[in-house]
């Protein structure tokens, strides 16, 4: 039987995910509290733009949220409930923290209804191209019944354990892309520094030991000076404080989480947080310019 599918949240990375969902003709209707864009993508697929997530809902077996915050998750849960059916289930791919999973899935438990904490990775390239990382958390059965749905919009989709273990594989994902996208940014500032060819070097870099995702990807950016969000600086922050607090618990502070929290303060305070991380380039570059300083601040590093 053919899996009914409703998304929420039509964000950057959202509208990927919900093409690559109707490209797998599994899309039924769509919401997205600003109407208008709603209604434009409702049109462009040839689904049904859905008043309210409790009419979605009731179209759907599987709902799908990607939106922005821990607050948003639970209100969007709110509001689906009165329409969602027992054995539907709610497929959560924002990035919140483990808590705010486990307290959604205890709230639609009551309907018997299935949740499921679902965070991605992969950029809005990894979005579009239905090649996202998917970390899941909550029941295997469950799990195992919107597996028509996860591989539509991933290609690496695994399941952790319970609820909340889904965030807690995420907040481990955006630790390392807070020390890479530092690596990178600073190495890239240092290059520069030296005079090298950038273009070149990223190109030869990017076949080496040092190369990431983050390295080929966003490196161009810093060259070109330019960094349209793929992954915004105030959603990366976000996502940080979340680790932080999950860090706490352990009686533990990280020197990443810390150090990158610091410059995205200042990025913010510039009025850079909607940009791409890789802006934090603008930091380490202005160090090499301002002999190891910035704005007149102690050493960055």
């Amino acid at each position: 039987m053919t899996v009914a599918a409703g998304f929420i949240g039509l964000g950057a990375m959202g509208r990927g995910m919900a093409r690559n969902l109707h490209r797998a003709g599994l899309l039924q209707a769509l919401w997205n509290r600003t109407a208008a864009t709603t209604a434009e993508l409702a049109a462009e697929l040839g689904v049904t733009a859905a008043a309210s997530p409790a009419e979605l809902a009731a179209r759907c077996d599987v709902v799908v949220l990607c939106v922005s915050a821990d607050a948003d998750v639970l209100e969007v849960v709110d509001a689906l409930a009165p329409g969602l059916r027992p054995g539907a289930i709610v497929v959560d791919c924002s990035t919140v923290s483990a808590d705010t999973a486990r307290e959604a899935a205890r709230r639609l438990a009551a309907k018997g209804v299935e949740f499921l904490d679902a965070p991605v990775s992969g950029g809005v390239e990894g979005a579009r191209d239905g090649k996202l990382a998917i970390m899941v958390g909550g029941s295997a059965a469950a799990f195992e019944r919107a597996q028509p749905v996860l591989a539509a919009m991933g290609r690496a989709v695994t399941h952790f354990g319970p609820s909340g273990a889904g965030q807690a594989a995420k907040a481990t994902n955006q630790i390392m892309c807070a020390g890479i996208i530092q690596a990178v940014a600073e190495a890239m500032a240092f290059a520069k520094a030296e005079g090298l060819p950038l273009d070149r070097l990223i190109e030869t870099l990017g076949q080496g030991a040092g190369s990431s995702w983050y390295f080929v990807h966003r490196a161009p950016n810093m060259v070109r000076d330019s960094y349209p969000p793929g992954f915004r600086v105030r959603l990366h922050e976000k996502d940080l404080r979340i680790c932080r607090d999950m860090a706490a618990r352990h009686g533990v502070q990280l020197p990443v989480i810390e150090m990158t929290l610091l410059h995205y303060r200042r990025l913010i305070e510039q009025g850079y947080g909607d940009e791409d991380i890789s802006t934090i380039f603008r930091l380490k570059d202005a160090l090499f310019a301002s002999g190891g300083t910035a704005d007149g601040d102690p050493p960055l590093r």
